[in-house]
């Protein structure tokens, strides 16, 4: 695994339920620009506590300041950290793409233990970006999450659940606003 420039913040990627395929934006930034996948025991059954500890191994292992690149299931990873780490202080932003609405009743058993979601300030910038036709979260739900979270909501169009399915690619507009996560990061007090 290649190293990120010491001048630049680590990118922590928080793949959701099932993880992230070949195809997806996340995968594609991992092998591209070196980023880490927290990896999970069980990404098939997905227990709260575990992800939990996986993701504060992987903020407490690293030597400076991370930013998160969450997609689905792990936006929810990031809120529900957020709220329970004393090491919050060294994210510097997050993206939250596409999280799921975990309130509705056609969400998969085993996600379900996941509900009710953390809805909660996060204490860092965060920039959540959803389809206007994801299939696990109308625009509202979308937006009552960015609100919760007091992330800005940004409406990607038509684009789905935002994964490999979506044709996204690389994803160089995802990039663009995770990066400027990390000088909004670094501008607060």
């Amino acid at each position: 695994m290649s190293e990120a420039p010491p001048h630049h913040p680590r990118v922590l990627l928080l793949p959701g339920w099932q993880d992230s395929g070949p195809g997806h934006w996340q995968t594609l930034w991992e092998t591209r620009h070196g980023d880490e996948r927290v990896q999970q025991a069980d990404w098939f059954w997905p227990r709260r506590g575990d992800w939990l500890a996986q993701l504060e191994n992987a903020v407490l292992a690293s030597d400076g300041p991370v930013l998160l690149a969450a997609h689905s299931l792990g936006c929810h990873l990031a809120a529900a950290w957020a709220a329970h780490s004393r090491n919050t202080a060294r994210v510097l932003g997050a993206l939250l793409v596409a999280p799921p609405d975990l309130a509705r009743p056609d969400m998969p058993p085993q996600v379900s233990p996941w509900h009710p979601a953390v809805l909660q300030y996060l204490p860092f910038p965060a920039r959540l970006v959803y389809g206007s036709n994801d299939p696990f979260a109308s625009a509202d739900a979308s937006q009552a999450m960015a609100l919760g979270w007091g992330a800005e909501a940004t409406d990607a169009g038509p684009a789905g659940h935002l994964n490999a399915d979506s044709g996204l690619g690389d994803w160089p507009q995802g990039r663009t606003w995770l990066l400027a996560l990390a000088h909004q990061g670094a501008a607060k007090p």
